[in-house]
């Protein structure tokens, strides 16, 4: 399932209004209730920014198995593996997993179009994902 913004936005809210109401009852100062809402805001969106770059699998892995593709390899992550050269690979293993995704749909012959509505992005980041990923490797193979 798809990470939820907004919903997990609104339970952060839910739990920290329940939370501050205990703390005031508590009688702690509102500036210390702020400076942990501020914290626990931070916190939030640092784990929600790595929640959103997650990429459910299993049902990809599938589709893949079911497609009869020319690739040497049959998925993403099989697609990392047969990366001999260590440089290359560790420019790509910093990527996130959407975006080797979106490179292995490339590489599969898919376009733009068809890439944006199999990952659920727009057709614009798409793009952009493959023209950040193709200014990496141009410095690379220039080296």
């Amino acid at each position: 399932m798809a990470y939820n913004k907004a919903r997990a936005e609104k339970q952060w809210l839910k739990w920290k209004e329940a939370e501050e109401k205990k703390l005031r009852e508590l009688g702690v100062d509102k500036e210390t209730i702020q400076r942990l809402h501020t914290y626990d805001w931070a916190e939030f969106n640092k784990e929600r920014q790595y929640l959103q770059r997650q990429v459910e699998w299993s049902s990809y892995v599938d589709w893949v198995a079911a497609q009869d593709l020319e690739l040497p390899v049959e998925d993403p992550e099989s697609l990392l593996d047969s990366i001999e050269d260590m440089e290359l690979l560790k420019i790509l293993s910093k990527e996130d997993k959407l975006t080797i995704q979106i490179a292995f749909l490339k590489m599969s012959g898919y376009n733009g179009y068809e890439i944006a509505e199999k990952t659920g992005l727009t057709q614009k980041a798409v793009n952009l994902r493959m023209v950040r990923l193709r200014k990496k490797l141009k410095i690379f193979f220039e080296a």
